[in-house]
């Protein structure tokens, strides 16, 4: 097992392209020649998802964009998950890339694109459907891990000071690591109409998922999750014996993690608690229509609105110069964190997510702080600007911050530079990278992030259908 920030300086292109057993022409590309597996050595096909290849790579006029479209829109299916038939059921577990390992996050954000696709494609949809029922085991076994081997194998962290167990790879509690499987299966049944998904099993993952949103509000003392590690990196572990910085309970839920595996410096991370309104919601749809159960939908709804009243009565803040906005991170007493991160939920992401609409002006004055010199974590680089991460350090680039201003935007122009940005810092590798050095993108981290590249496969996707002439143009 290797940890995320042990690829934090990995511009070896060479050992990327042997590793995935893909052709060495990676580093000295001139005629684009596909980086995926050979077909043989690929994990999952799907006729839908190699049909959209083929059509989307037509519309597309510049070269090296379509190369990275079909190298990366494919990339989950090619390299990182597993299908099998678990006691009738279809059981997906899907790895990140070069981490050995299922986050609930990554899992989900990882099919996502694929969901448009399912119609047409019944392997594809039970695909899907196996990583629903998988996610729903994994929130069985514990509800505040974040990822987890396949199986009881044990794991690099586990004498983290938390309650690991062996089916745990890392238990850092995250929010959004309980929304992204409402998230996927909330949408696989409106675009399946499916409901086997939602059997007993996902019922009591449901029922879980809101106990531990309550736990975590912190109401009544601070609930049974703690960690600590012993690191050198101060945002690895967590302060106050490993319950985190104070909290007033004002309705929030607590994260003491952000979706970027750091430690939150202020335990309300609000776009997290903007996505669990939205997640709870939908499990009140889903317990309304499918279970039939009207008390643990009125519950799902009750604890949403208390959220989301607590949103707009703590979240809401001044910057001194920008005017009021959305707060990254609050701690109920008036303390504020004004820093964006890359991971989604991120401010930039809220509409993304479907908590407010891309007008919000709030909204809009947060993703002007965001984008802006007065973000710590922003960087212009020689090939176009970026938010960076602590995570990664200073002036390293996340392109996940550059696709996701491109899917919230309705500005052409400004998806048009974000494309660009996008084509022109692969690292020559044909790939989208976990973050690269500002002015020199041979330098990046996480040479096989299968997130990032479905994530670029889903904004020219969305970019073909809506805006199909910016395909047209040459980005060089």
């Amino acid at each position: 097992m290797v940890a995320r920030r042990d690829f934090l300086k990995n511009g070896a292109l060479l050992a990327g392209a042997v590793s995935l057993g893909l052709p060495k022409t990676v580093l000295g590309w001139d005629g684009y020649t596909s980086q995926r597996p050979p077909m043989a050595q690929r994990k999952f096909t799907s006729d839908a998802v190699e049909k959209t290849i083929v059509a989307v790579k037509k519309q597309i006029a510049d070269n090296k964009l379509a190369w990275m479209f079909e190298n990366c829109f494919p990339n989950t299916l090619d390299t990182t998950v597993n299908y099998k038939v678990v006691d009738g059921k279809p059981d997906t577990f899907v790895i990140t890339g070069d981490i050995n390992a299922m986050w609930l996050r990554d899992s989900s954000a990882q099919v996502w694109p694929y969901l448009a696709l399912v119609k047409d494609d019944q392997k594809l949809q039970q695909l899907i459907a196996g990583v629903i029922h998988r996610q729903a085991k994994c929130i069985l076994i514990d509800p505040y891990a974040n990822a987890f081997n396949d199986g009881p194998t044990g794991s690099e962290w586990e004498k983290d000071l938390t309650d690991m167990k062996p089916e745990l790879h890392e238990r850092k509690w995250e929010i959004d690591s309980l929304c992204y499987p409402v998230r996927l299966a909330y949408h696989y049944w409106k675009n399946t109409n499916d409901t086997k998904v939602f059997d007993d099993q996902y019922k009591k993952a449901a029922h879980l998922i809101v106990k531990t949103f309550k736990e975590q509000q912190r109401k009544e003392g601070k609930g049974p999750y703690k960690f600590q590690r012993v690191t050198a990196w101060q945002s690895d572990t967590v302060p106050n014996s490993g319950y985190g910085s104070p909290m007033l309970p004002v309705g929030l839920i607590v994260s003491i993690f952000r979706p970027s595996d750091d430690a939150t410096v202020f335990p309300f991370l609000i776009p997290s608690n903007m996505f669990a309104v939205v997640s709870l919601r939908q499990l009140a749809e889903i317990s309304e229509n499918v279970y039939k159960d009207a008390a643990f939908a009125k519950e799902c709804t009750a604890l949403a609105d208390e959220v989301d009243r607590a949103i707009k009565a703590y979240a809401i803040v001044e910057h001194p110069k920008l005017g009021n906005m959305y707060g990254f991170e609050v701690d109920g007493y008036g303390n504020r964190l004004f820093i964006d991160d890359t991971n989604v939920p991120s401010l930039l992401s809220i509409p993304y997510l479907g908590y407010t609409t891309a007008d919000d002006p709030l909204y809009q004055a947060s993703r002007h702080f965001v984008w802006s010199t007065f973000h710590p974590w922003f960087y212009q680089g020689k090939f176009g600007d970026g938010v960076g991460s602590p995570h990664t350090g200073e002036n390293y680039i996340w392109p996940m911050s550059i696709i996701m201003k491109a899917l919230t935007s309705h500005d052409k122009e400004e998806i048009a530079a974000c494309i660009k940005t996008l084509r022109n810092t692969d690292g020559n590798t044909g790939f989208i990278h976990e973050s690269y050095q500002k002015d020199d993108p041979t330098k990046f981290t996480r040479k096989w992030f299968a997130w990032a590249n479905t994530l670029f496969g889903e904004l020219i996707l969305k970019v073909s259908n809506e805006y199909p002439e910016l395909l047209k143009r040459q980005y060089a």
